[in-house]
């Protein structure tokens, strides 16, 4: 019985992993090369409002190792150089904090990485900000207009028990300014307590990084971290609000935006902007957010709309196959067998056209 048993698990195994392979063999190689792009070359940029709006205050992290492992972590490069151009291009300066100051350990995935992330590399003065981030003790809230917590697994470790941090949540809140966050961003607003003794997220709508991803991309999560981000926001009182996996989902409640994941960081920066007063600037939508909802029609709408979809993107040129192809990946590692054909049935529909 038990070698009939393992001669099973075997083959579904082989299968599994021969099935994952073709997948990735979907997967094309990165055509473009955007490791030179500058703020310059990006239109986006190159027009800005006359009027100065203020500034704006991101957040990263200064764990550079996760607990008590020695897998190397810290704040991820593209939520903060996004949101940083987000800002920029709309009118506001902005300052980069830390808890310890000084240049924070960053966390760059060549595979995420696009013109805007590869430009706040090449750019002098971020690259200054960046690599001199000012103490969080030094901070003062009354020179902001809204504050931002940039996302990567390190914000676990030194967001959530940081008086400093905390007193400057609490001073946005009271005055009426802007905070936002991204993925493990969140992690910033879960001990922050009010006046009355109540916590801050109570009875709050927030998005951050679901413990659906985080599971499976670290399977022994429970052990590496203090807490699981979404069951903390939860018992604080937090009414979650989690998108599909992977996939863009931001909440907005009054002055509070937060973002689930690196897919909601637009969103989410865009959303803040317009909780400022402002109408954010236009900005060409890139082929992997078109994707990105592509993959959301397809979650929410099914293969049929999905499809209409995928040609208006494919006589635009805005689809990411790339990113489609990996989704499907990620699918079949969940063993999410009907995801799966719906997603490499649009990877074939989109190389038949």
């Amino acid at each position: 019985m038990l070698k009939k048993f393992l001669i099973s698990f075997a083959i579904t195994c082989t299968i599994c992993l021969t099935f994952v392979i073709w997948v990735k063999s979907l997967i094309p190689p990165q055509e473009q090369d955007f490791s030179n792009t500058r703020a310059n070359d990006l239109q986006y940029l190159q027009q800005k409002p006359d009027e100065k709006r203020g500034k704006v205050l991101a957040v990263v992290t200064s764990t550079g190792v996760m607990g008590d492992t020695e897998k190397p972590t810290g704040y991820e490069l593209t939520e903060l150089a996004r949101p940083y151009y987000v800002f920029s291009a709309n009118g506001f300066s902005v300052d980069i904090a830390s808890p310890e100051g000084g240049k924070p350990p960053a966390v760059i995935d060549k595979d995420d990485m696009g013109p805007f992330d590869y430009a706040f590399l090449n750019d002098r003065d971020a690259q200054r900000k960046v690599n001199n981030s000012i103490p969080i003790d030094q901070i003062s809230s009354g020179d902001y207009q809204a504050i931002f917590f940039v996302g990567g697994k390190g914000a676990m470790f030194d967001f959530p028990d940081n008086a400093h941090i905390q007193a400057l949540v609490r001073d946005f809140h009271t005055n009426g300014k802007i905070i936002g966050a991204v993925c493990h961003g969140p992690a910033a607003l879960t001990n922050v307590t009010l006046g009355n003794g109540a916590p801050l997220i109570a009875g709050r709508r927030i998005s951050a990084f679901t413990n659906e991803e985080e599971l499976f991309l670290i399977p022994d999560a429970v052990q590496r971290f203090p807490f699981l981000l979404e069951d903390r926001l939860r018992e604080q009182g937090a009414i979650f609000q989690g998108g599909p996996a992977y996939l863009e989902q931001a909440s907005v409640d009054g002055q509070l935006i937060t973002g689930q994941n690196p897919w909601s960081t637009w969103l989410a920066a865009e959303s803040m902007v317009k909780a400022m007063g402002y109408t954010p600037r236009p900005r060409e939508v890139s082929p992997a957010e078109h994707t990105v909802e592509l993959l959301l029609t397809y979650e929410q709408q099914g293969f049929a709309e999905a499809a209409k979809q995928l040609k208006k993107l494919q006589e635009k040129g805005k689809l990411d196959q790339r990113l489609l192809a990996m989704h499907g990946v990620v699918s079949a590692m969940r063993w999410e067998p009907g995801k799966t054909l719906g997603i490499i049935r649009l990877l074939t529909k989109n190389q038949q056209q």
